[in-house]
């Protein structure tokens, strides 16, 4: 019978591969307890207020699943938005947005506003938001405000429009003046050619919810996060 004879480990090499396993199950514990920790977090909580740009928009659900995916956590995306309406009605709502108690809220509040036939001049467009930010900011101190630009418009929904630029700077610059967050969606939808573009926007105006979502989540996804999660 033929013996079989093993070599004692070293004492250096036993205190490497001690080392090791004491470095993997420390890993492994510590991955486990921050998996842990995430499943005990309550939902991110955000709502988005706006006009149909978010009442249709259809994108909300694309950035509870894919923000979650990122921050490993729960996240719940609600809406206060109403087609067709303006800042005067936006006004009104501020209970409602501020009942939801919510960590982040999303804002397009311009693009009805612009519309030549609702007769909101920019100068009251201006003074509309920044009273809906301060008002926000009162109730809702810990909370994160984002204004939004969306998307461009064409067609007739872009000639009954045709200040819509100026009122987004006028949102823009009463956000910053307050230092709120400000994210540009257009320069994205327009990287599209434009035989793309009318077909994602086919009535000049709303998104089929599935470019919608394409276009505008990632870049908020990466915006509330901060970092790119797809690296």
């Amino acid at each position: 019978m033929i013996g079989l004879r093993f070599r004692r480990a070293a004492p250096s090499e036993r205190r490497r591969v001690h080392g090791l396993v004491l470095f993997l199950a420390c890993f492994m514990a510590l991955s486990m307890s921050k998996n842990a920790f995430a499943d005990n977090l309550p939902p991110l909580k955000i709502v988005a207020f706006g006009t149909s740009l978010t009442a249709r928009g259809g994108w909300q659900p694309a950035l509870q699943a894919e923000l979650a995916a990122c921050l490993h956590r729960p996240v719940e995306v609600d809406s206060v938005a109403k087609s067709g309406e303006t800042t005067l009605w936006a006004l009104t709502q501020i209970d409602r947005v501020a009942a939801e108690q919510p960590d982040i809220v999303l804002i397009e509040l311009y693009a009805n506003d612009a519309t030549l036939h609702r007769f909101v001049s920019l100068a009251q467009s201006r003074k509309n938001i920044g009273d809906i930010l301060d008002k926000l900011r009162q109730r809702l101190p810990q909370a994160r405000i984002i204004v939004m630009a969306m998307n461009p418009f064409s067609g007739m929904r872009g000639l009954i429009r045709p200040f819509v630029g100026s009122y987004i700077l006028a949102h823009q610059a009463e956000a910053e003046k307050r230092g709120l967050e400000f994210v540009d969606h257009r320069p994205n939808w327009e990287r599209l050619t434009p035989d793309d573009l009318d077909v994602a926007i086919p009535d000049g105006a709303h998104p089929l919810p599935g470019m919608a979502a394409k276009i505008v989540v990632p870049e908020l996804v990466e915006k509330i996060a901060g970092r790119n999660c797809g690296e």
